[in-house]
Formats: structure tokens, C-alpha cells, sequence
């Protein structure tokens, strides 16, 4: 088996009596989608941070690739290869989506972008952002700007903005929230052809989703994993259907 892109060891993070995350332990292997999945307010959204540098765990550890992260900031982790699209929109919407990816790849070159410049002046920077934006399916749309984007079309952008860090391991947080189905069908069928080129820590509430995309569950309730495995063992698993998917166990 190969060693894991990301590994979490033992991460524990209280707020006074709150204990949000307790214990968790799981891995990102090379070319899976591995998918978190719990209840509102089962601490999922308390793990991102925790794995993204926003949030410091009380106890625990997490590598990517081995190397230890928690003394890190989060712009330090994304230049050492952490990648992460967010739950809410961040994207700069009266620019092009161009612009917008650009501004990832200057983050990874560390280089003075000058605005005033042509935006297809610079090679070194349109030439990789163009191609995350290719790999997102929307070539046709790079000089539309964000703003006349369908919503579907702005997560596209958002992931694309990852991917143009070059991210050894990719964080993607609730990237199907507010699409309808036609567009969570597209970019579930994006996402499936990614996973060769990035492994994927996917946290999503679309269950249609998560069991086409995801290699490997992890069920996190109250804090805690509660169940892990393939997508037949989590959705064949009672204490799974009862905490997460509304049904009682047997």
C-alpha cells in the first residue's frame, strides 16, 4: 500500500465543555476520493480548519507527506502543497475567471503580478491557470467574468483556483452546496476524472455524490469517527443510517 498524501493523527479540539473533535485519525491516499461525512454540527467544519492552519488542535498531529504541519500557517501549507476550495465563495467577481486563477498561480510562483499589464502578457502565469481551467471544463468561459457565472460554473472557478496551487492533497468543502442537480451531476463528473491527477478530501452532504465519487467514508459524528470503510460497508452500516441518513438501526 502506498504511504498517504495526508495523515491525521489523533487530532482533539475542545471549546470550554465543547469537545469538537476527539480523537480523529484518518489518511488521504494517492489517487482516491476520500469523503467526510456527518450531521450538522458533528465537527467537520472544526476538522477543515484544524487540517487548513485556521485552527490549532489541542492535541494531535497532521503530515502531509510526512511532514509535520500544526506549527505551519495556512499559507505555508498551501505553498507546501495543500490545496482548498471553500464552503463559502471567495472568488474577486467582477474579474475574469482568468484573473481570478492567475492570482493561485502567482501565490505558487511568489511572484509581483502587475494588473496594469495585458492580462495575456505573462506566460508564466496564464499558461499554467489556463490549464486548471481547461481541467475544470470551462476553457470557454476564461475571459467571462465571475459575476455572469452560473453558480455551477463558480464552484468550477473555485476548484480551478486550488488546482492552480499545484496541491499535493486538495480540501474541498461542501463544493456541491447550492447546486441543483444538473450541475451537481457536472461537477460530480469532474471531480471523478481529478482524483488521478490529486487525491481529494471531500466533505459533502450530497450523499448521491459522495457514494459515486468517494473511494473510501469516513462518518464523523459528535466529534468522533464513527465509521469507515467503502461505499457499501457505510451505507449498509445501522449506526451510520441512524445518526447520519435518518433511519433507525436494527
Amino acid at each position: 500500500m502506498r504511504d498517504p498524501i495526508l495523515a491525521l493523527d489523533g487530532l482533539d479540539k475542545s471549546f470550554g465543555a465543547l469537545h469538537a473533535t476527539r480523537q480523529v485519525s484518518l489518511d488521504l491516499r494517492p489517487g482516491e476520493i476520500h469523503a467526510l461525512i456527518g450531521p450538522n454540527g458533528a465537527g467537520k467544519s472544526t476538522l477543515i480548519a484544524q487540517i487548513a492552519g485556521t485552527l490549532k488542535p489541542d492535541r494531535g498531529e497532521i503530515y502531509l507527506e510526512r511532514q509535520a504541519l500544526s506549527s505551519l500557517s495556512v499559507a505555508e501549507r498551501a505553498r507546501l502543497g495543500l490545496g482548498r476550495s471553500f464552503q463559502v465563495s471567495s472568488l474577486a467577481e467582477p474579474l475574469s475567471v482568468l484573473r481570478n486563477v492567475m492570482v493561485g498561480v502567482q501565490a505558487v510562483q511568489g511572484s509581483s503580478y502587475r494588473f496594469w499589464k495585458p492580462i495575456r502578457s505573462d506566460a508564466d502565469l496564464v499558461e499554467p491557470a489556463l490549464r486548471a481551467i481547461e481541467q475544470m471544463g470551462l476553457g470557454h468561459r476564461a475571459d467571462t467574468a465571475v459575476s455572469d457565472l452560473s453558480h455551477g460554473e463558480r464552484r468550477q472557478v473555485e476548484v480551478a483556483c486550488a488546482l492552480a496551487l499545484k496541491p499535493k492533497a486538495l480540501l474541498l468543502d461542501e463544493p456541491m452546496a447550492g447546486l441543483g442537480p444538473e450541475g451537481s451531476a457536472k461537477l460530480t463528473e469532474l471531480l471523478e476524472g481529478l482524483k488521478t491527477r490529486v487525491p481529494i478530501l471531500l466533505i459533502e452532504h450530497d450523499m448521491d455524490a459522495v457514494f459515486r465519487l468517494a473511494d473510501r467514508i469516513s462518518v464523523l459524528v459528535d466529534g468522533e469517527v464513527v465509521a469507515h470503510g467503502d461505499s457499501e460497508a457505510i451505507r449498509n452500516n445501522p449506526h451510520v443510517r441512524e445518526a447520519y441518513l435518518g433511519e433507525e438501526a436494527c
